[in-house]
């Protein structure tokens, strides 16, 4: 498979490493240096592009890489606004797009508990649920995408809480997201419930990048020969 990897920074290594050990080719590397390399010529030289830039950048790029035909894997977290303009444009050219918040297989399976936790609390409203992320000092968006997917998924199930908030608060209806910046964190993810008589807590700690980058491939191999609109579910057959 070929593939263009926009953003080369530490997880466009990782993903090139991981991608070449499994037999891919890398046709374009895009970062801040050559950014006028990225055009329809060499773009169209790759089955799918894998976006890891910033929330500024991502729209544009992927937007880009649908109209020219190219299936598209995002990991950039910060852009979600924009999603319906992208699953708009990825039906109108019937193109391929996958995007998910985190794509290490661990964290999706943390995904998948945190669903089944919030599911057997609801009928326990004494316990109170709160979250918290700690990333390197690079990462540039807070809450992380990740943190605010297993927010999201505490509020489905969840009679109680409606919204989630980037601070401490004492408002019932609220969920907490706590975001921790500090150097050389690959990414923790905890949720806490908390009652008067115990915690119940599950938490999830990358070692590296590794986890991400493997992901990021495997989507990249699972979205190479199809069109629609993906996620990682669809990737690990959950």
């Amino acid at each position: 498979m070929k593939i263009a990897l926009l953003g080369y920074g530490k997880m466009g290594h990782a993903i090139e490493e991981i991608a070449v050990q499994r037999g891919h080719e890398i046709v374009l590397k895009i970062n801040d240096l050559n950014l006028e390399d990225l055009t329809k010529e060499n773009i169209r030289k790759a089955e799918v592009a894998i976006e890891f830039t910033n929330p500024d950048s991502a729209l544009q790029n992927i937007l880009f890489c649908l109209n020219e035909k190219v299936a598209v894997v995002c990991g950039t977290t910060g852009w979600l606004k924009n999603v319906k303009t992208v699953e708009d444009k990825c039906k109108e050219v019937n193109g391929s797009f996958l995007y998910a918040s985190n794509f290490s297989v661990g964290v999706n399976i943390f995904f998948e508990l945190n669903k089944k936790l919030a599911t057997l609390l609801k009928p326990h409203p004494s316990y109170d649920v709160s979250i918290e992320e700690i990333h390197h000092t690079q990462k540039k968006d807070a809450p992380s995408g990740t943190a605010i997917t297993l927010a999201e998924e505490i509020i489905e199930v969840s009679g109680k809480k409606n919204k989630w908030i980037n601070t401490q608060s004492n408002h019932e209806n609220e969920l907490s997201i706590i975001s921790k910046r500090i150097d050389e964190v690959a990414g923790t993810h905890s949720v806490k419930y908390t009652s008067a008589i115990d915690d119940i807590e599950i938490i999830h700690t990358a070692h590296n990048r590794k986890g991400f980058a493997e992901g990021a491939v495997l989507a990249a191999e699972f979205i190479a020969d199809k069109k629609g609109i993906f996620s990682m579910k669809d990737v690990l057959n959950f």
